[in-house]
């Protein structure tokens, strides 16, 4: 049903107990090594340590965004609030997880739908949250762009043809399907957070 893991190896995975260098492995991983960290990909497992994954990496990348806003203020004197700087930032952090569990539920849409019936929302959420860690980038003006589709469109195709055993077309289809309307609704979301930050 699922990929054999490579060579028995497994992908790393984000463990609390060493948050720092098992956050650093996974992210080493999926930048340098993406088809080889979903090859080995075990997607049978707890959902607890993608989801703190998921906040560690929202909230590293949300106070370099707010000290970048900051600096980009100043320097170009635009009316930036620092509130809604602060507060941006914030819900960004602590509706992650939710955000993610919402394109998890839309991936399984369309797995089920041009894949078959194996797919659940457990493994594609462990999937897509640590797909999530391009988001580390996401604080760079112009890059965040290229992060959410990297983390939404380059990682899930590999991770649903590595997963599931489907074909490069099969993959693109069903990746395709669902990154366009998560695309749509985060670039909804960026211009109701961006009239809060700026005003």
């Amino acid at each position: 049903m699922y990929n054999p893991l490579v060579n028995g190896a497994k992908s790393p995975e984000f463990d609390p107990k060493r948050p720092v260098a098992s956050a650093a492995a996974v992210l080493q991983a999926i930048f340098l090594a993406p088809k080889s960290f979903y090859l080995n990909f075990p997607v049978e497992g707890p959902l607890r340590e993608p989801t703190l994954f998921v906040l560690l990496v929202s909230a590293v990348s949300g106070v370099l965004s707010v000290v970048v806003n900051l600096i980009l203020g100043a320097i170009f004197e635009t009316n930036t609030s620092l509130l809604g700087v602060l507060v941006s930032n914030l819900a960004f952090v602590v509706f992650s997880p939710v955000a993610v569990g919402a394109a998890a539920g839309a991936y399984l849409l369309s797995v089920r739908t041009f894949v078959g019936p194996e797919g659940d929302f457990r493994q594609l959420y462990r999937m897509l949250a640590y797909a999530y860690g391009a988001m580390i980038l996401f604080w760079i003006p112009l890059v965040n762009a290229f992060a959410f589709t990297y983390a939404t469109m380059i990682l899930m195709l590999l991770g649903i043809m590595s997963v599931y055993r489907t074909s490069f077309l099969t993959g693109l289809i069903t990746t395709l399907v669902c990154f366009v309307p998560v695309a749509i609704a985060f670039i909804y979301l960026l211009v109701a957070i961006n009239g809060l930050v700026v005003r």
